[in-house]
């Protein structure tokens, strides 16, 4: 380790990894009574997640290890993150997980997708931004709630279009 160099502080870097195994291991157990085969695809995901975050704890614990990073939180919100959109997605999250009961699976993932690539996208683009996020909302509809009935929240959107397809 250089002297000279400042130790990257790691522990704001660690709070979304150790939310989501919080979340993936909640989300384990909430599927136990469920069919077989969800069971087996909310495990294949989850496990990935896992995964994925135990190799990124492991890189931070070595590079603490070697006195290249510590535990520390000091970047974990600073001036950037207004300029990044750091705090406008934490904001679109939360507006997702709030208004999912009320707008349904469809709408809310078509606003959430539409706002966070527009802000991750500085504002360019936003004709092609919200084409694409129709076209993931509408891909999403028609596989979890159309084609395989999930417990996803119904609003006017999944109403409209089970009657539509119900009457022809």
């Amino acid at each position: 380790m250089n002297p000279d160099k400042p130790r990257r502080q790691l522990g704001g870097e660690l709070v979304i990894p150790v939310l989501a195994i919080v979340f993936t291991l909640y989300f384990f157990s909430t599927i136990w009574n469920s069919p077989w085969t969800a069971q087996v695809s909310a495990f294949a995901v989850g496990s990935i997640l896992l995964l994925v975050c135990a190799m990124f704890i492991l890189r931070c614990i070595l590079s603490i290890r070697s006195g290249e990073g510590s535990l520390g939180f000091a970047t974990l919100f600073s001036r950037e993150d207004l300029a990044t959109g750091r705090i406008g997605l934490l904001i679109t999250t939360v507006g997702f997980c709030v208004l999912i009961e009320w707008l349904g699976f469809t709408l809310t993932t078509f606003l959430f997708l539409s706002i966070s690539m527009i802000i991750l996208a500085k504002g360019k683009r936003p004709v092609f931004i919200a084409a694409v996020s129709a076209a993931m909302a509408l891909g999403g509809w028609a596989v979890f709630i159309w084609a395989f009935d999930t417990r996803f929240p119904r609003g006017w959107f999944e109403t409209t279009m089970k009657a539509v397809l119900s009457n022809g």
